[in-house]
């Protein structure tokens, strides 16, 4: 159970300019993909830029955003598009993980 002074976790997925998708966990969205961005985030994102941020969504918890972001990435690249192409994608995906 989330209390009100625990931070709100989110997932995002960032498309890199190759075309690939990176998917994380955060409590400030802004503030990672800046972190990214100055080449000092993932490893796997360096020299991938220019990034843009493709979704996020608000998960709660820690425990939470940690299993959303690995079911995510168990997805196949198709899947992910299709999740991400849906209206409220990553949120209905979320969803239904978190019922």
């Amino acid at each position: 159970m989330t209390r009100s002074t625990d931070p709100r976790w989110s997932v995002y997925v960032v498309r890199c300019r190759d075309g690939s998708l990176y998917t994380g966990i955060t409590v400030d969205v802004a503030q990672r993909l800046a972190t990214h961005e100055s080449g000092l985030g993932s490893k796997y994102l360096r020299g991938r830029g220019p990034l843009s941020l493709v979704q996020q969504t608000v998960v709660g918890d820690r425990a939470d955003a940690s299993r959303v972001e690995y079911a995510f990435k168990q997805l196949t690249k198709a899947a992910k598009e299709n999740v991400l192409a849906a209206p409220s994608g990553l949120r209905n995906f979320v969803s239904g993980l978190l019922v």
